[in-house]
């Protein structure tokens, strides 16, 4: 085995809040005595998430077995899954912040194929994914993400499934989608114009439309920049949680880091 020295292109500061989350979680069950300390079991988490390194290449790295690896890595993801809004709180946030407007969008989150792969494909993307809603605020900053459903859910399925067109209605906050959101029972939800052979004026709306979208592409860019979630090499039910963690991840880092 061959080593070398590597970096992650992130800030002291997210290193520094993991490790508080994790020491917190040990003082609170009481744990034995491990072989990482919680700043450098922070850091090995933090690789692997932002720069998608295997658990061996973990382990091999920093000197523990791959079980190890594996197990601090659940742990960290949990701790930061687990400190992700749930959509009422994030929409009231977004209230209070005085926010007028807000994007949602969908992202598809590559996986591996699996043996009961078909609910997984999705032609859209010819690939096997799962599907994860995502709110963003006018700047880009992620508001909330959800939990994941298989690839081929279309969106506003899944957008229904989390009851979010209800709870945007009830915000009241103008919320541009893509067209994959028409027929949403929500009047604040504004999606483009379909068809061909539009008049000038419904193509001119639609490029603002899409520029009113920008920011939820944006949201959706910087969790693919965690090198992890451009294809997951685990169990497709983990897709959820693992967003949140890096979510919770991202908006620390923008604001703190």
């Amino acid at each position: 085995m061959l080593f070398y020295r590597a970096a992650v292109d992130l800030s002291r500061a997210t290193l520094n809040y993991l490790a508080r989350l994790i020491r917190r979680r040990r003082k609170a069950i009481g744990s034995a005595w491990r072989l990482l300390k919680a700043g450098q079991q922070a850091l090995p988490v933090l690789v692997h998430l932002r720069k998608g390194e295997t658990f061996a290449e973990l382990a091999a790295g920093f000197q523990v077995s791959t079980s190890t690896a594996w197990r601090y890595v659940q742990e960290a993801v949990a701790l930061l899954s687990a400190r992700s809004p749930k959509p009422t709180a994030a929409l009231r946030k977004a209230t209070k912040d005085g926010l007028h407007l807000l994007v949602l969008d969908g992202t598809l989150i590559a996986t591996d194929r699996v043996r009961a792969d078909r609910p997984y494909y999705t032609a859209k993307h010819r690939c096997h994914g799962m599907n994860v809603q995502v709110i963003a605020g006018p700047d880009g900053t992620i508001l909330w993400t959800s939990g994941a459903l298989p690839g081929r859910t279309h969106d506003l399925t899944t957008a229904r499934m989390w009851g979010i067109p209800r709870q945007l209605e009830e915000t009241g906050i103008i919320t541009p989608a893509d067209k994959g959101y028409q027929g949403a029972e929500a009047s604040v939800v504004i999606t483009p114009y379909k068809g061909r052979n539009k008049p000038a004026s419904h193509k001119q709306a639609n490029r603002s439309h899409a520029k009113l979208r920008g920011p939820g592409e944006r949201a959706n860019a910087q969790l693919k920049s965690w090198k992890l979630l451009r294809k997951l090499r685990c169990s497709p039910c983990k897709a959820g949680h693992l967003v949140k963690a890096i979510a919770v991840l991202q908006n620390y880092e923008v604001t703190r880091g």
